[in-house]
């Protein structure tokens, strides 16, 4: 690389921009080596984890999937992101934030605190990506966003529906988020769509279904087709659970079903939705305990950056042309 090395660049780095080189193995530990801060001015994206894993139902450890999911991003944080061939990086400012504050103690007011930490972000004109931590997290964001953004659309990669009915509200709960969002106009399921699912799904709420199935036997492109009509120009919000991918990918999490996405088909499908109108972002339920050479971690930070690429493409670069032919034209604002 013709960049000098910098060490320690969550501390030391100068600029929000661009991308340096430090020793995948050495140094403070950030997502992709951007500064650590709390600073939130300028700041386009801000990555933040919400280690909270008192909702699952199975296995607990996303706790300690933002930990996780930063180690390591720094394997793949030196060069540019392949196959797009420019550098989310050099577009957007980017920090990482750190973690939310909540008490572990008093589960019940997690719930408030992630709502309250993501306005705060949401108000300083920043954009989300966020680290879970299990699915439970994407509620309390879609409250903060719907209310800047109004009711979303929700591009939600899963094993399962997460629509599990709560009819007195009280359960703090992985599987019942997005009847929740659906009940409480959060999210528009006429708009929105799930892929990955295979499970049992006895309360569809509206939304359009992608089957794992589907997703092997259609290909990715023909999702990726059926995805943007569904959304058309909305905006998105886009959570991905890493147990969408089939355990032979992503071990490391805490409620693994056989039959599921594999990386490159995940990507497939993230890399056709360039141009949608992302306006958040999440990766939740990744549990390193259970993993394997930390191959669900990598996935995770891989398609957080897919994610990345995608925001950059929409919002801040003006000629996108992306690998295996395909380009696309999109305004900054």
């Amino acid at each position: 690389m013709d960049v000098p090395m910098q060490n320690d660049q969550a501390m030391t780095r100068d600029s929000l921009y661009g991308t340096g080189a430090e020793s995948t193995y050495a140094g403070i530990t950030s997502f992709m080596r951007r500064r650590y801060s709390r600073d939130l001015r300028g700041v386009d994206v801000a990555v933040s984890g919400v280690p909270f894993d008192t909702a699952t139902s199975n296995r607990p450890g996303a706790r300690f999937g933002p930990r996780g999911i930063r180690a390591a991003s720094t394997g793949i944080a030196w060069e540019r992101h392949w196959p797009w061939t420019f550098d989310p990086f050099d577009h957007l400012a980017v920090i990482d934030y750190g973690d939310c504050d909540f008490d572990y103690g008093t589960p019940q007011s997690a719930p408030h605190s992630i709502e309250a930490h993501a306005e705060h972000i949401l108000a300083a004109g920043s954009a989300m990506l966020t680290f879970g931590g299990d699915h439970f997290i994407t509620y309390p964001l879609l409250k903060a966003h719907a209310r800047k953004y109004g009711p979303l659309s929700l591009i939600h990669f899963d094993a399962h529906s997460d629509t599990w009915p709560d009819e007195d509200g009280q359960r703090v709960d992985h599987g019942t988020m997005f009847w929740h969002a659906a009940k409480e106009g959060l999210v528009d399921p006429s708009r929105s769509v799930q892929i990955g699912l295979r499970t049992t799904n006895d309360h569809p709420m509206g939304f359009q279904v992608l089957d794992a199935r589907q997703v092997h036997r259609q290909g990715c492109d023909a999702i990726v087709e059926a995805i943007r009509a569904r959304v058309g120009d909305h905006p998105v919000y886009l959570t991905f659970d890493i147990d969408c991918l089939d355990p032979a990918f992503a071990p490391g999490t805490g409620t693994p079903v056989c039959g599921g996405l594999s990386t490159v088909q995940a990507l497939e499908i993230l890399g056709g939705l360039r141009g949608i109108n992302l306006v958040g972002m999440d990766v939740v339920e990744v549990a390193p305990a259970y993993d394997s050479a930390d191959i669900t971690s990598l996935a995770a930070a891989t398609l957080a950056m897919e994610m990345l690429c995608l925001y950059a493409a929409k919002h801040k670069v003006d000629e996108v042309a992306v690998g295996s032919g395909y380009s696309v034209k999109n305004q900054g604002r």
